[in-house]
């Protein structure tokens, strides 16, 4: 079955707490190429459009063998290059815990999407945890597209990545001010 196009992507789902922050968590494999660069280039565009207070981003990966390392050079050197900072990063291991405590869950691709939803089924708030668990490439426009992973890749590869995560992002907040404008309407 072909993957949700743009146009009937499911809306993102509604706050958990209405009258706190959205929370984001883009997901990856190893915390250090797309997920923080997901990351910053959200919080970047959440910024621009005057929403940093009201959603939270954070990142993480599904593998554990990057922990507290900094974000991958040739993707902080990419980010530099359109004027982001990614040099505060430490990579971070996905919690299951956080699966009851974030409001949107984006995965870089299908494979770290199916490690999610495998956690997802262990959680007594199965149906609402999974559709909160979504591919970035479906709910940002991108016709269901994995993000490619550009470890180890050349810096155009990191740019292509780059140039997806912003196009994608500018969709995303653009769904998020109708999930967050909603939500402070019902405070």
């Amino acid at each position: 079955m072909p993957p949700e196009s743009a146009a009937t992507s499911p809306p993102l789902p509604p706050p958990r707490n209405p009258s706190g922050p959205y929370r984001v968590c883009c997901v990856c494999l190893g915390n250090i190429c797309r997920s923080p660069m997901a990351e910053v280039v959200l919080r970047a565009q959440l910024a621009a459009a005057g929403l940093q207070d009201r959603v939270i981003v954070d990142s993480a990966g599904t593998g554990d063998w990057h922990v507290g390392d900094p974000m991958n050079a040739p993707a902080r050197r990419q980010l530099e290059r359109r004027g982001y900072d990614g040099a505060a990063h430490r990579a971070r291991q996905f919690d299951a815990s956080w699966l009851a405590e974030r409001d949107l869950f984006l995965a870089m691709d299908n494979s770290n999407l199916a490690n999610l939803r495998a956690l997802a089924r262990q959680d007594d708030a199965a149906p609402d945890t999974m559709r909160r668990i979504r591919l970035f490439g479906e709910v940002a426009g991108l016709d269901g597209a994995d993000v490619p992973d550009p470890w180890g890749g050349s810096p155009a590869d990191f740019a292509r990545v780059l140039t997806m995560l912003e196009t994608g992002m500018a969709r995303i907040v653009s769904q998020l001010r109708d999930v967050v404008g909603a939500a402070a309407t019902e405070r």
